[in-house]
């Protein structure tokens, strides 16, 4: 059976930081009707069944309503943790389920999350979120279309996709021996006392950072690297960052839009491309934020390596897709189909 799942994030786009900035919302209204428009998408591409998780919305429920349309929807039987737990488990279980390909609805910190369930998930990230560098702007019936056509195998997922990087992050020292974690885009290390935070980043309290992509046209630090260094997603190198708090007047100011809407100064004192799988150490005391989520206390007598690979999501080209169904004839009808 072609399968395609679709990882919707409910609390995407309307976090506390919109309080703060111009950030745009990601209503619930908003959700139901992208999860609708994809799933009519991949039916027309000939996908058998959906796999979705149930959310404390409603969304996936309320889009499945009175779908009328030849598929099979399943749900599947998760328990809620309300964090980032969520879409680990459901990417997992999406795995484990045969998706062909996958639908996320989300930012940077939700892909991320589906990543470290599913390191090389056949992805489609649709934007739904704050910052987002990893995923894309597309219309979601069209995003539909091209999971289904993938999940079909009408259209070849390895000609058609590519592994995204991602920074690799281990951790020595301390009682817990080696810990691995990972980011899509940045890894910071900032003097920051408070996990879990989603408060905007002070300039005065931002050290270093390594990316896997600086696009200048980018919010947040995939923005601010991109004024400096750009680095597409599809080259093979990241790009390190050492920073200076702004007050002690280091050589290099750069004037970024750290969060939509929202300028900030932030001081550089060393800026340099970063070849594939070559490390950059970081010790603590401090705290390391992933895909600008605060995630990780890092104690004294700690390490953290930080090394940019080609081992994330393995991530469709909704375009190419669709251009390749219809040079082959994918969208075709034969003549007495009992469907028009």
């Amino acid at each position: 059976m072609s399968t395609v799942g679709i990882l919707v994030n409910p609390r995407s786009g309307s976090d506390v930081r919109r309080l703060l900035t111009s950030a745009g919302s990601s209503t619930v209204e908003d959700k139901v009707s992208i999860l609708r428009r994809i799933i009519h998408g991949a039916t027309e591409a000939g996908a058998e069944e959906v796999v979705l998780t149930r959310d404390p919305f409603s969304i996936t429920r309320r889009a499945t309503e009175n779908l009328h349309l030849p598929l099979k929807v399943a749900f599947l039987d998760l328990p809620l943790h309300h964090n980032e737990r969520d879409s680990v488990d459901a990417a997992r279980a999406m795995r484990d389920a045969g998706c062909g390909s996958v639908v996320s609805l989300g930012g940077d910190g939700t892909n991320r999350a589906l990543a470290l369930g599913w390191p090389d998930a056949p992805l489609i990230p649709i934007s739904t979120g704050t910052n987002n560098a990893f995923p894309v702007h597309v219309e979601p019936t069209v995003a539909g279309v091209a999971a289904g056509l993938v999940a079909t195998g009408a259209v070849s997922l390895m000609a058609h996709s590519a592994r995204a990087k991602v920074v690799a992050v281990e951790v020595t020292g301390g009682d817990t021996g080696t810990e691995t974690d990972m980011a899509l885009v940045d890894a910071i290390a900032v003097d920051d006392p408070y996990v879990g935070s989603l408060e905007l980043f002070d300039p005065e309290t931002m050290m270093l950072g390594v990316l896997t992509q600086a696009d200048p046209a980018a919010i947040g630090f995939s923005g601010l690297a991109g004024t400096v260094l750009p680095c597409p997603s599809v080259e093979e190198r990241g790009v390190v960052l050492e920073f200076a708090p702004p007050s002690q007047y280091p050589a290099r100011l750069i004037r970024a839009a750290l969060a939509p809407g929202w300028f900030a100064a932030v001081g550089l004192v060393r800026s340099e491309y970063l070849d594939l799988d070559t490390p950059v150490e970081v010790d603590g005391p401090c705290l390391l934020a992933f895909d600008g989520e605060r995630s990780r206390r890092l104690h004294a007598g700690q390490t953290a390596s930080l090394r940019v690979v080609r081992q994330g999501p393995r991530v469709i080209d909704v375009g190419a897709v669709v251009h390749s169904g219809a040079r082959t004839g994918a969208f075709e009808l034969r003549v007495g189909n009992s469907d028009l």
